[in-house]
């Protein structure tokens, strides 16, 4: 059974956390969200899905106050953006109207088309993925996952899922400062830059093992494989109307999605 904490055991992030009409969702209803996004972004078809979801992510992004660090995840698609942008520009399948001839290859309107639905999809589902990591402290998404009925295993699995590259960047920022400490030359043109990554991968990669072993001890510290279920000391708001909100879109999202997939729905 859950205990609501008094405001003053809270830890200080929470208190702190800056109020907000996305901020002040319950975590489980912005995970709601973020799953909607990608359902919509990806189900349904044409441009509608994934021009709603960027407009609807980034208006939540400029609210929640992350919307720069927001783009800045938003880099992290770009390699993939340049793939689907060449690929079916230049080799879709069946697509007969030519843009111009550029020696062998013959861009196509039809794979240009499609090119820049699938580059909308992608970067909204990636700008939805980065507005609920950005907004959502970890505690809090476990917490209520645990709360309502996840187990000790499955809390560790989402929570380790989801805080490795958070963790990964962090360590790897450690190691360069120290190893720029000891003279390491990081900077520079690209060959020099790329020497300088040689002394980083091993600590990086030997550090991330060396955790496995210190987190498994500290679980086992804190009685992760003992029976019964632990009791929650903190209750984070909740409501009716996002409990019907929640089970509201993802139901929506996902019989949109399959209309729409089917052919049963076309939206422009």
């Amino acid at each position: 059974m859950a205990v609501s904490a008094e405001p003053g055991l809270l830890p200080e992030y929470v208190r702190r956390m800056p109020d907000g009409r996305y901020r002040g969702l319950n975590p489980v209803t912005r995970l709601a969200l973020a799953a909607v996004a990608a359902i919509v972004a990806f189900g349904v078809r044409d441009w509608t899905g994934p021009v709603v979801v960027l407009g609807g992510v980034v208006l939540s992004g400029a609210t929640a106050g992350v919307l720069r660090k927001m783009a800045l995840f938003g880099l992290a698609t770009i390699p993939l953006v340049a793939s689907i942008l060449l690929v079916n520009t230049f080799f879709y399948p069946n697509a007969h109207d030519i843009i111009a001839r550029l020696g062998p290859l013959s861009p196509t309107w039809t794979g240009a088309t499609a090119a820049l639905q699938a580059t909308l999809r992608v970067v909204a589902f990636g700008l939805s993925a980065a507005l609920f990591a950005l907004t959502t402290p970890m505690d809090d998404l476990l917490v209520e996952l645990e709360r309502r009925g996840l187990g000790r295993r499955g809390a560790f699995v989402v929570g380790s899922a989801l805080g490795a590259i958070p963790r990964m960047a962090e360590r790897a920022r450690e190691v360069t400062d120290a190893q720029r400490a000891r003279g390491l030359d990081t900077e520079g043109g690209p060959w020099r830059r790329f020497k300088g990554l040689v002394p980083l991968v091993g600590p990086v990669v030997l550090g991330a093992l060396g955790e496995v072993e210190e987190r498994t001890m500290a679980l086992e510290a804190r009685a992760f494989t003992a029976p019964g279920r632990p009791t929650l000391l903190r209750r984070l708001p909740d409501s009716n109307w996002q409990r019907a909100a929640r089970w509201t879109l993802l139901t929506g999202s996902m019989g949109l999605a399959g209309a729409s997939i089917a052919g049963l729905v076309r939206l422009p």
